[in-house]
């Protein structure tokens, strides 16, 4: 195949400079050898390419046939490599992410903002999931990359830090001291309160069941949603005692929107981080990892 291949070539170069001479210097080959090149794919392919005249060589019409073909082949590579030199100079890439509403909302959205005025020319996808379907689509090879609390199993997966977060329950002070004035001081709010979570499929649920359930912790009145965003609202419009991730919530603590409600054991933190396949990651892929581990000015 790589001889024929070459045969290719030096029949193209002849067709498209009609002459043995010039396509000998194009090519930085002797014209004997072009001549035995021509002879040969000739003779394999069972048919007269070339007729010789006064100026050089003409296609005969099997061998403008064959140049059609070949020219187009020949055009197709060369497109090719320029597309792979534009990628490398300009970093054109994919890359495919993961990542739920909240972490994509509060965590990935400033690193890409800065990744993507650095690398311009990369296209990005982003797979708007709960954290299970990332870790899913992950082992089937079907995203690149995933933002996730990191997983108790690995499955295999690389795992880059990128920040601890603590959950905990906050609420309005207006809606604390309503509650402490109907059911007296340091009331227990699992008992009397209106706990707002989110629903069980979450991994953020999953984590906050297994603190209750390891201290008996039973909850009354109950109010289930599916995103972190809208529980943070109602929580900050006064419907009840929201558990979110606090760093998510920080400035609503500091200008005392919401307050952080006091447990008699703190939930434990967790580890956020890019989850991805160790083997077969792109440039892209590795640049981007590059770029989340390197301190952003």
């Amino acid at each position: 195949m790589e001889q024929h291949l070459s045969q290719y070539r030096i029949f193209y170069e002849v067709a498209r400079c009609g002459n043995i001479s010039r396509a000998a210097k194009e090519l930085y080959i002797s014209q004997p050898a072009i001549s035995k090149a021509i002879g040969k794919l000739e003779e394999s392919l069972g048919t007269r390419l070339f007729l010789r005249n006064s100026r050089g060589v003409q296609l005969t019409p099997e061998g403008n046939v064959l140049f059609q073909h070949v020219a187009a082949a020949f055009d197709s590579l060369s497109r090719g490599e320029k597309e792979l030199k534009r990628i490398h100079d300009f970093h054109i890439g994919q890359l495919k992410i993961g990542v739920s509403n909240t972490l994509c909302k509060y965590v990935l959205l400033p690193y890409l903002k800065s990744f993507v005025e650095k690398y311009p020319h990369v296209n990005i996808t982003i797979e708007s999931q709960s954290t299970a379907h990332t870790l899913e689509m992950l082992e089937a090879r079907k995203i690149d990359i995933g933002l996730v609390a990191e997983p108790r199993a690995r499955r295999g997966l690389n795992f880059t830090p990128v920040m601890e977060i603590h959950d905990g329950f906050v609420c309005t002070p207006a809606y604390m001291e309503n509650l402490t004035l109907r059911e007296g001081p340091a009331p227990d709010i699992f008992k009397t309160g209106n706990i707002m979570l989110l629903d069980r499929s979450n991994m953020s649920r999953k984590h906050l069941d297994t603190y209750l359930s390891d201290r008996d912790i039973e909850v009354n009145q109950l109010l289930e949603v599916t995103d972190m965003a809208l529980l943070i609202e109602f929580a900050r419009i006064g419907l009840g005692i929201a558990c979110v991730i606090l760093d998510f919530v920080s400035d609503d603590l500091k200008n005392g929107t919401l307050m952080e409600v006091p447990l008699d054991a703190p939930i434990p933190r967790r580890v956020i981080g890019f989850a991805c396949p160790p083997q077969d990651q792109s440039q892209t892929l590795r640049e981007f990892l590059a770029f989340c581990s390197t301190p952003q000015a």
